[in-house]
């Protein structure tokens, strides 16, 4: 790792802290507030563009294209910080929905969403970690970890929209 890399690694741990932590103190604040439109189909598309913006950066990357990988990933990047606003937001504004499926289907619900849950947090310092291995033209080891990152993050963005579209008929 390089020296200008190594001057990242307090934020990437805190970070990597705090995003959940602060979600987690939010899940529990409610506010008293009618959004004017129903956030969750809103935030499962973006979860959707995200899994595309990240199988075109890696397209992109494949194909000697890094300028364009480079916007695509921070498109990526900025599309899940959007996400995480609205699904706070939503949470913060609103009551969870109970899912109602039974047997396969709730195991199968079940798995998916604490997967996603999982994931969601632990693919936060592979993030920021390929990102800082990026901006500090660490390309080689950028390349090792975004070999992790990148299936974990698709996972993330694909299965919050199947999480939604198996509660969805529950709203």
């Amino acid at each position: 790792m390089n020296t200008e890399a190594k001057k990242y690694n307090k934020w990437i741990i805190i970070l990597s802290i705090a995003i959940p932590v602060a979600v987690a103190i939010l899940f529990g604040i409610k506010i008293d507030l009618e959004l004017p439109v129903f956030l969750p189909p809103i935030y499962a598309v973006i979860n959707a563009i995200t899994a595309f913006v990240l199988s075109l950066a890696v397209w992109a990357i494949k194909n000697k294209k890094v300028k364009l990988h480079e916007n695509l990933m921070k498109t990526a990047i900025m599309l899940s910080i959007l996400f995480l606003v609205m699904y706070v937001l939503y949470h913060m504004t609103s009551t969870s929905t109970k899912f109602g499926g039974e047997g396969a289907e709730k195991i199968a619900y079940y798995f998916i969403l604490i997967s996603h849950i999982i994931l969601s947090i632990a693919v936060i310092p592979f993030v920021l970690i390929t990102y800082v291995r990026a901006i500090t033209n660490d390309i080689e080891l950028h390349k090792k970890i975004a070999k992790i990152t990148f299936p974990l993050w698709l996972y993330v963005a694909v299965t919050g929209v199947v999480v939604y579209i198996m509660i969805s008929p529950y709203y």
